[in-house]
């Protein structure tokens, strides 16, 4: 009997550390790339596509079958999967930009995950099976770009939806697998340099902060001083009369955490990582596997922006306009520490991974508020931590034809922003006024300046245990049952510190003169005491929430091949789900935070999938399934929150609900020769109350709040071929060369559905029920949706040793990044085509293996830009250009 298929059904548990798919064979299949010593390894000889294997069953029967070593052709799901050697060729330097070349995926913004058009609230991010928790204020979910490819071994993107995996699940799920038992011992050492044409070499804007800050790691200075951190501890509000709001004051602002330095030339990038492991044979047949990394890079990025605003729905008129320079130190430190056993059959895995990514930010704005005529001059400071730690243990245990897997995992995410500093200076151009030549801060007097300071703090908690048994009830059947519990808990707060001026400070010529000052001078003690400068909170009312998120998911799922060559994959999962928001009382006296938030919902979700191989090498695939997508803990709580990195104010609404989506895929594929593939598919979403964001006016500013649309679908198809051309015949050179194309293409076409007679629920101080045509407009896209995505991969490469040259290319058509407010058009971010240029080179120096890489991105230029646009009319929202970046690095193998 001849079974195909059933000799790799646990492939993806061993390989990926995914919840567990059944196996029926003695010995699965070497993980994909799972004993590579880092990502930027040399290609290994490959494995045949198959080969044939015995398995011994109970009962003496023996069953020949073909083990597949092919993971997305024999997964019984549609998977595509980034081995290490494929991260490689594509060169990026974190995990994200690697998954922005697979098919359906997008990177917007700072390292989020778009799958199939759909935002990152509807992908799911796990490492080694198991949750992650998010540093980011405004998300649940975690950035990738903190996952530094050392770190990563290999991923896999599960784009149909099968029910051993948590119910948020709209797009697809990401699954990161670190290294566990190497193959063989190893240590690499890896260094480089980079930089490009807009930020190294030119002028950018930083601040003194600390000595330490290019090691991401703030000495203390950013500590709160005294007369604050004692404020912080009394529980007093800013307003009570017993709080010194001037000494408060008076130690908040320092040159070294608020001037601005202009930095005539940037300096050029750096990064440094160490990897090693080996594996010890111990008593019998165990082995113990030790991996461990380290690494640490340094990166500058200047971006010139033009930043306007528009005064009519037309786009006709422009409000302000301004052009930013922000200049941005990323400091990222990350190290992994993995313990692996094999005990026979059985195998153990227990790693310790901790990133830390840091930003120094310094930021200057020039521009006129054309409504005024007002010249303004805005400057910020800031200094944004996200940390990163995760222990997690992973158990495989094999039983014959009963398989266990367990896994348990605790995680924290912080992130902290201290002293971000704004403040704004102001120019009248009035004809009276004798110094208008000069920039003078007002200090919010009648709106015409600003100064502040910010403190902020996240922290998050991730508890998860899961448990997956799988029973070959028969050669054919497979049984599989689970249960997973996640607990999430996060504190997060802000509180913002304004300085309010007396109304006749800048009237007379002795307090201008004070005006001009730079901000640590207009802002020392003497001064703030001398003037009666005062201290507000801004944040008084909401200054910080608590949120939490309970999961209790089971489920049952079967496996049936009734015939050869057609597989049934049949499961339901159940899932019962508190999650919570409220806001923290931060003062003796409570605050009018806003309303509290508590969704308690239970969800049964199917899922079903059928592979029918219609002929060798080819086969379809059909999936229906049910998934759902919760709130983000931010978008559920009614408070103003200001993001510094979009710069855009933001408010929550406690009445928001889970959204459902029900799918459809259908999928052809055809394995035509070992490697290679090609593969045709459509798919469809129908989505129910989804969560959008929409904008509208607060008093000047524009707000950006959430709401659930009435209805909206989602459908596309998408193609992929992956082609080796052997060019060995051609002789000379190319005797061991071949030629790689890589290439995928995505169309997805999205629309809300909004009619007359549709209501949406929104918080406004009490409940209200608005017609929905008042936030959305029926038909248009969703956000974060490119209609097209393109990638194409192009070079050769040596098939006896490391010797590849790759071109990439990938187009992202237009796309909506937030709703316009007021009847204005939407903002829309236009991607664009972009090409890059890598080049791996391996070398023998002192019996030293050297693996050399060069890199050239952005190589046409492209710039990013984000505008409104009217008929002829346009405005920049943000546009500025990227510039071309180029990089050297070099990997030392012992």
């Amino acid at each position: 009997m001849n079974t195909p298929r059933l000799a790799a059904l646990l492939l993806l548990s061993t390989a990926l550390a995914t919840p567990a798919l059944a196996q029926t064979q003695d010995q699965p299949a070497p993980p994909v790339d799972e004993a590579a010593p880092a990502a930027d390894a040399a290609p290994a000889e490959e494995a045949p596509a198959e080969e044939q294997v015995d398995i011994s069953l109970p009962g003496e029967i023996v069953v020949t079958g073909a083990r597949d070593r092919n993971v997305t052709r024999s997964a019984d799901q549609v998977v595509s999967v980034l081995s290490s050697t494929e991260i490689a060729r594509t060169g990026e330097g974190n995990i994200a930009g690697a998954l922005g070349r697979v098919t359906g995926l997008s990177v917007v913004g700072s390292g989020f995950v778009y799958v199939r058009g759909l935002g990152d609230r509807y992908s799911l991010a796990l490492l080694n099976g198991s949750p992650l928790p998010s540093p980011e204020p405004l998300r649940r979910v975690v950035p990738l770009d903190i996952f530094p490819t050392n770190v990563v071994a290999s991923s896999l993107v599960q784009k149909s939806y099968s029910a051993n995996f948590p119910g948020e699940f709209g797009g697809g799920v990401i699954n990161l697998t670190t290294t566990a038992v190497p193959k063989e011992s190893f240590l690499t050492i890896s260094t480089g340099i980079s930089g490009d044409t807009e930020t190294t070499g030119h002028f950018g804007y930083t601040y003194f902060g600390a000595k330490s800050d290019w090691t991401g790691f703030d000495n203390g200075s950013r500590n709160a001083p005294p007369a604050l951190a004692a404020f912080f501890g009394s529980g007093l509000t800013i307003d009570d009369p017993s709080v010194n709001r001037q000494e408060i004051a008076g130690q908040m602002v320092r040159f070294s955490r608020a001037t601005l330095q202009k930095m005539d030339q940037v300096p050029v990038n750096y990064s440094a990582s160490l990897s090693g492991g080996t594996a010890i044979e111990l008593s019998g047949d165990a082995v113990l596997g030790i991996v461990a990394t380290a690494g640490f890079s340094n990166k500058w990025t200047t971006r010139d922006s033009i930043q306007q605003r528009a005064s009519t729905q037309n786009l006709s008129e422009l409000e302000s306009d301004y052009r930013r320079v922000v200049t941005d130190n990323r400091m990222v430190s990350n190290a992994l520490l993995g313990l692996g056993l094999e005990l026979g059959r059985h195998k153990f895995r227990l790693t310790n991974l901790y990133i830390r990514d840091t930003i120094k930010q310094g930021r200057l704005a020039a521009g006129t508020d054309i409504q005024t005529g007002f010249s303004r001059m805005n400057q910020d400071t800031a200094w944004f931590e996200r940390q990163l730690i995760d222990s997690q243990f992973v158990g495989e245990l094999r039983f014959g034809d009963l398989n266990i897997d367990l896994r348990g995992t605790y995680a924290n995410s912080q992130r902290e922003a201290p002293y971000e500093t704004s403040i704004g200076y102001v120019r009248t151009n009035a004809a009276n006024d004798l110094f208008g030549q000069y920039y003078i801060n007002r200090l919010n007097n009648g709106q015409q300046g600003y100064a502040a300071v910010s403190f902020s703090d996240l922290n998050e908690d991730l508890w998860y245990g899961g448990i997956d048994v799988s029973y070959l009830l028969t050669p054919r059947l497979t049984a599989s049952v689970g249960y997973a519990f996640t607990d999430t808990q996060r504190t997060s707060s802000r509180r913002e510190f304004q300085f309010i001026a007396p109304s006749d400070f800048n009237l007379s010529n002795e307090s201008v003169g004070v005006a001009m000052l730079r901000p640590d001078l207009l802002l020392a003690p003497g001064i703030i005491d001398y003037y009666k400068i005062n201290l507000v909170e801004t944040t008084q009312s909401d200054p910080a929430f608590a949120a939490a998120l309970r999961i209790h998911g089971a489920y049952g799922k079967l496996n049936y091949e009734p015939i050869d060559g057609l597989s049934i994959d049949l499961g339901v999962r159940f899932e019962k789900a508190r999650q919570s928001v409220s806001p923290v009382q931060v003062f003796n006296v409570p605050s009018n935070s806003g309303a509290s938030t508590l969704l308690n919902n239970d969800h049964w979700l199917p899922s079903a999938t059928v592979t029918w191989e219609v002929a060798p090498k080819m086969q379809v695939r059909a999936n229906a399934s049910q998934t759902i997508a919760r709130p983000q803990f931010r978008e559920m709580m009614f408070q103003q929150y200001y993001d510094p990195e979009s710069d855009r104010l933001y408010r929550g609404n406690p009445l928001l609900s889970d959204s459902k989506l029900t799918n459809a895929e259908a999928r052809f594929e055809w394995y035509f020769a070992p490697e290679q593939r090609f593969s045709l598919a459509g798919f469809y979403k129908q989505i129910d109350k989804p969560i959008e964001a929409y904008t509208s006016f607060t008093g000047n500013a524009l707000e950006t709040s959430y709401a659930n649309a009435p209805r909206a679908t989602l459908y596309g198809a998408e193609v992929e071929l992956t082609k080796y051309l052997d060019l060995s015949e051609m002789g000379g050179l190319l005797t061991t060369r071949r030629l790689v194309a890589v290439a995928n293409y995505t169309y997805t076409k999205s629309k809300l559905g909004v009619s007359a007679n549709d209501t949406v629920p929104v918080y406004l101080g009490r409940i209200s029920i608005q017609p929905a045509t008042n936030y959305f407009v029926d038909g248009t896209p969703m956000t974060g949706q490119s209609d097209h995505i393109a990638n194409l991969q192009l070079g050769f490469e040596d098939t006896d040793s490391l010797s590849q040259q790759t071109f990439l290319l990938s187009y992202s058509s237009t796309r909506v990044v937030s709703r316009g407010g007021g009847g204005m058009p939407d903002i829309i971010e236009r991607p664009g085509l972009r090409l890059d240029f890598v080049a791996r080179q391996g070398v023998t120096l002192g019996g030293q293996e050297i693996d050399l890489k060069f890199e050239a991105r952005n190589i046409t230029g492209r710039s990013h830009e984000e505008f409104q646009q009217a008929g002829g009319n346009r405005v920049e929202i943000n546009t500025y250009k990227v510039g071309r970046s180029f990089s050297l690095s070099a990997s030392l193998k012992f």
